[in-house]
């Protein structure tokens, strides 16, 4: 390992080279100014690839096409952030609105979701929870996607550590549809079985998707410019 690359903070052109890196992959916005975001995300992709530093890291993506470390940085950098029944809003209307309209609107028919960018899948578990709780009668299919094939993995198997079911999960759906083992606690099979994860990238070619009722889309848009915003609206919308 070269002293180097033990030490400094993250030079300039590297910190721009990932803000272009990230804008030209996931058409997330890094503003100017969030170097520490960079350092703190990149690191353990740093140490994992036996690199010294986030700057020696930086410079091997730079110099190389090695696509596994390049999608290892964007996966580090693609925020994750989530929640069950996330902002009560939208599960309100969803409960007192949407699916009464739909169930008469619709009598027997299947009612197709679309949460796109669902993270580790809380969003996506809490619309089955419930369409399970309120809705039982009602046949419903679950499509999840998101950009990061860790966190797809990881909604996938549908377990989550003490501090994120405590997250907005009411104790009674907990006890209702969690166990608990030894690496945290995992959803019931009969909601895991509801929804169809999936690897996309919103600003890449959409893969074949189910036509979906209703499209859970609005918490990763706040990471995009505003032409971005229009371009994906524009898509869900056809």
């Amino acid at each position: 390992m070269k002293p180097e690359e033990q030490t400094g903070s993250l030079k300039s052109e590297n910190f721009l080279f990932i803000r272009e890196l990230l804008r030209r992959e996931a058409a997330i916005v890094i503003e100017p100014g969030k170097e520490y975001l960079v350092e703190t995300r990149l690191a353990s992709v740093a140490v994992k690839n036996g690199f010294g530093s986030v700057n020696a890291l930086i410079d091997e993506i730079r110099a190389s096409s090695n696509e596994a470390i390049n999608w290892q940085a964007v996966d580090a950098l693609t925020t994750n952030e989530t929640l069950f029944f996330r902002d009560a809003n939208p599960f309100e209307a969803l409960r007192e609105h949407i699916v009464p309209k739909f169930k008469a609107d619709n009598p027997g028919a299947v009612l197709k979701f679309w949460s796109a960018a669902c993270s580790t899948g809380q969003e996506p578990y809490s619309i089955a929870m419930l369409m399970a709780e309120h809705f039982p009668e009602v046949e419903t299919r679950i499509t999840a996607t998101d950009i990061s094939p860790s966190v797809v993995a990881r909604a996938r198997a549908g377990v989550f550590n003490q501090i994120e079911v405590n997250r907005g999960l009411p104790a009674k759906l907990l006890i209702k549809y969690f166990r608990q083992t030894p690496v945290g606690w995992q959803i019931a099979d009969a909601i895991r079985q509801r929804i169809d994860f999936r690897e996309m990238n919103l600003i890449r070619h959409w893969q074949l998707l189910p036509k979906a009722h209703v499209v859970f889309i609005r918490n990763v848009m706040i990471y995009f410019d505003v032409e971005i915003r229009r371009e994906i609206l524009a898509k869900v919308k056809d």
